[in-house]
């Protein structure tokens, strides 16, 4: 990844950042990069416990998701609050997407697959490749363009994102070497207990698929992207 003073992180659900891009995310904070999540979902159906609300979820997958950011140095978190489950490509989501986009101004932009893949059920979920494919509309041309959503402005003023990275599993095109930032990873993921049951379990899991992904480049542990732009042009 070339430097990129600010970074904005968007996903589905509260967790998604940790699982797809904890190790990347935690060594550009060691950096000195500016970090913001936009969570677009509330979180409110991940859930096997029978007693477990919808509106006691919220909150607990609100505060895992705070106190995971902290662990990896993201000091900015936004939720949009959308239903889990529920996203639909809308002008409201779009729009939603276009403001954070525009507020954060951020250079590098990271976001999860538009695509369904088979090799890992990361990609199975309708949430993440929705908002994924929205996220895309947003960085060209609506957040870039003055006469998309002209009531953002002038609070928020048109951005051109200079780098989108896609959270890949099975073919990325870069892989970033995570070994130096596993550990960090793996308590921030730790922080979602709602989430993981077993956390030796998951953390075994996780290292595994690291390990695999970083020998593709000769790394200890590793993350993939796919990387779409380097600049957006017309």
């Amino acid at each position: 990844m070339t430097r990129a003073d600010r970074v904005l992180v968007v996903t589905a659900h509260p967790d998604d950042p940790e699982f797809g891009a904890g190790g990347t995310i935690a060594k550009l904070a060691r950096e000195g990069r500016e970090i913001a999540y936009v969570i677009v979902t509330n979180g409110n159906k991940g859930s096997g416990d029978r007693t477990m609300t919808a509106e006691r979820l919220v909150a607990i997958r609100e505060e895992e998701q705070r106190n995971a950011a902290r662990t990896l140095g993201v000091a900015h978190v936004a939720f949009l609050g959308y239903e889990d489950g529920d996203v639909e490509d809308t002008r409201g989501l779009r729009l939603d997407l276009t403001r954070e986009i525009r507020r954060w101004r951020p250079h590098l932009l990271v976001t999860q697959s538009p695509e369904r893949r088979y090799g890992t059920f990361f990609s199975w979920h309708r949430d993440h490749r929705i908002v994924a494919g929205a996220v895309l509309d947003c960085v060209y041309p609506l957040a870039r363009d003055h006469l998309s959503f002209p009531e953002l402005l002038p609070e928020f003023e048109p951005h051109a994102v200079r780098e989108l990275h896609l959270m890949e599993w099975e073919t990325p095109g870069l892989i970033v070497d995570v070994t130096d930032s596993i550990d960090a990873k793996l308590a921030a993921i730790a922080c979602h207990a709602s989430q993981i049951g077993d956390a030796a379990t998951v953390a075994t899991r996780v290292r595994e698929r690291a390990a695999a992904l970083g020998r593709r480049s000769g790394y200890r542990y590793g993350e993939g992207f796919t990387v779409v732009l380097r600049e957006a042009r017309a």
